[in-house]
């Protein structure tokens, strides 16, 4: 069984000294007022015994610990008889239910009473409830006046002055005030001089009764009422708030670091930190009639303003012949180029236009009025290199686990590592398939980033075209046979092109693979393979699946879901392919034509002699 021993911990620990009463007293608070420990008696007794030994500065500061903390009622009953400067925090932020608070109210003072007056989330019930208090705490009752007159005796005043508020005031904070509060005595007044008229009798002065109250009702002290006002009350705090750097003499609570933390957090999310602006992409100037820009509008005019349309003016910021030429002639200009330095959010490259600005009264040039703007990605002089090493260095982390998936589904479907059972090896044949597909699509990606980044490496050689064609048709068959349809290849004998033997694969590959996957039931797939000079042409029948679009563009852009979710459709779907074949060609120093009834493969055929050695042979 586990069980919490916090509570007797504390309780158990040495309080002897006044470091060993403070810190219990900071623990029992915490443990309780967290709603750790049970508020049992024996924690509320301990509690009672050490509050005389512990200083006021640390009670207030284990009370701000536990503000929002939910204490339990037994702990803010005994919070609620310190000063008001101690218990304000915790009377301030307790959820106690409404038995709670009427059982509590009669126990506080006039002072935590007008603490509760200024919550807003207490319940109707308790608001009635201290309401009902509002008479006893701003009204002198009688029994107060007269323990005022037992304590003090009134005393005649001299005969020379006559009695004014401040010895009523005078003698009523004389009297005992609430242990909660002090009242501080006023300073005596200075004596006045003798009158040489008479004096009229003296007036006796009667306290102020209130006719409707019980003779048994609570003293009120005026310091206890101004003691209720949210001005005294934040200066009380701040007198008796420890200092905000104290010695160490202790270990430093937790709680203060915890409530500190989250009153950042809550600042921070009631101010949130500001969205960092965009740069701008565009300014409106004016220039004087030197050509120096005076006025701008939409960007930061810091670095702008004292530019000068002058060729040559300035090395922070400087214009092209187009600016400064038609700023000679006066003439209007269009696009031309500012450059500005430095690193701001202003600096590089812009287009700028401008029209010269006259007076009417006198026809005197004044300057220009322009707008700039950022130049256009084929404005733009300097080489913008895509991010081809990233697509390569994605290839290969792709193709590492690809590889390895693959081997270890092959291990499975040959059982080289034990018996399988039939099923689980039609899933290891199916992983295997799904592996090489990936595969060949982690290729072409790395085939169309080397194209991209003109890093293709070629081995130009001589590649018989027949047998290259017939091998990757049988190996279509079957998805020509899902599909309905045959295929049917015509080739002139001794037909040899001049071609790297991977490229030319991959190109015949997925060009065929394409047009099979787009062949409908009963539909026929021709090729034809001829020599025209020197190139070799592959000419083949256009599938009614892969219909140009009414834009003119190459099959496989608008295709739609059906199609591209059809049986043998490559993995990056149509137009990948088709654009992966059209760029291989023209890198074999070929092309790929798409006319309306078919599709034609153009590449450079081998030299005649070694086409003869080779008939020979």
């Amino acid at each position: 069984m586990r069980f919490n021993d916090s509570l007797e911990t504390v309780l158990a620990a040495d309080v002897s000294t006044p470091v060993g009463a403070e810190l219990a007293w900071r623990q029992l608070v915490d443990l309780v007022g967290r709603r750790r420990a049970e508020a049992s008696e024996r924690a509320m007794a301990t509690l009672s015994a050490l509050r005389p030994r512990v200083s006021a500065a640390a009670r207030a500061a284990a009370a701000r610990a536990i503000a929002f903390a939910d204490p339990p009622a037994p702990l803010v009953r005994l919070i609620a008889q310190e000063s008001i400067g101690v218990a304000a925090p915790v009377l301030r932020s307790a959820r106690l239910s409404d038995a709670e608070w009427r059982a509590l109210l009669p126990e506080l003072s006039s002072a935590a009473r007008a603490v509760l007056r200024h919550r807003r989330d207490l319940s109707p019930g308790v608001a009635e409830a201290l309401a009902a208090y509002g008479s006893v705490d701003f009204v002198l009752g009688a029994s107060a006046a007269a323990r005022a007159a037992a304590v003090t005796p009134p005393t005649p005043p001299p005969p020379t002055r006559r009695p004014e508020w401040r010895d009523l005031l005078g003698a009523i904070e004389q009297v005992p005030s609430e242990p909660a509060l002090e009242a501080a005595p006023l300073p005596a007044l200075p004596p006045e001089p003798l009158d040489a008229a008479p004096a009229p009798p003296p007036e006796t002065v009667e306290p102020v009764l209130a006719p409707d109250l019980p003779s048994e009702t609570d003293f009120a002290s005026f310091a206890s009422i101004a003691a209720s006002l949210p001005a005294v009350q934040a200066a009380l705090r701040r007198q008796q708030a420890p200092d905000p750097d104290p010695a160490p003499n202790g270990p430093f609570p937790i709680a203060d670091v915890v409530a500190r933390i989250d009153a950042f957090q809550r600042q921070r999310e009631a101010n949130p930190a500001p969205t960092p602006r965009a740069p701008p992409q565009g300014f409106h100037f004016e220039t004087d009639a030197s050509g120096t820009i005076r006025w701008v509008d939409g960007a930061e005019r810091t670095a702008l303003v004292g530019v000068s349309l002058d060729y040559g003016a300035g090395a922070a910021a400087a214009v092209d012949g187009v600016a400064s030429g038609a700023f000679r002639r006066r003439a209007r200009f269009e696009d031309a180029r500012l450059v500005i330095a430095g690193r701001g959010e202003l600096a590089g490259a812009w287009r700028i236009s401008g029209v010269p600005v006259f007076d009417r009264a006198s026809g005197r040039f004044t300057g220009y009025r322009g707008a700039a703007r950022r130049p256009r990605f084929d404005e733009a002089a300097e080489p913008i290199a895509p991010p081809h090493d990233s697509l390569r260095a994605l290839v290969h982390e792709l193709r590492t686990p690809t590889n390895a998936i693959a081997g270890f589904a092959e291990m499975i479907e040959g059982e080289m590592i034990g018996p399988v059972p039939a099923p689980y090896r039609g899933y290891a044949a199916t992983i295997v398939d799904q592996a090489r597909a990936l595969l060949g699509a982690i290729e072409d990606l790395d085939t169309a980033a080397r194209i991209e980044a003109s890093a293709l490496e070629l081995r130009p050689g001589e590649v018989a075209l027949a047998p290259l064609v017939t091998r990757l048709l049988a190996d279509l068959a079957p998805l020509a046979e899902l599909r309905g349809a045959t295929t049917a290849f015509h080739a002139a004998p001794d037909l040899t092109a001049r071609a790297d033997d991977r490229a030319l694969e991959r190109l015949l590959g997925r060009l065929l693979a394409v047009l099979v996957s787009a062949l409908g039931r009963g539909e026929t797939l021709v090729i034809e393979a001829r020599r025209e000079e020197a190139e070799l042409v592959l000419d083949c029948t256009r599938p009614a699946g892969l219909a140009r679009d009414e834009s003119g563009a190459e099959p496989g852009a608008g295709a739609d879901a059906e199609a591209e979710a059809a049986a043998g459709v490559p993995l990056l779907g149509t137009g990948f392919a088709l654009r992966l074949a059209r760029n291989l060609a023209r890198e074999l120093g070929g092309a790929l034509l798409f006319e309306p009834a078919r599709l034609t493969l153009r590449l450079p055929a081998a030299f005649a002699a070694s086409m003869g050695q080779a008939s020979i042979n």
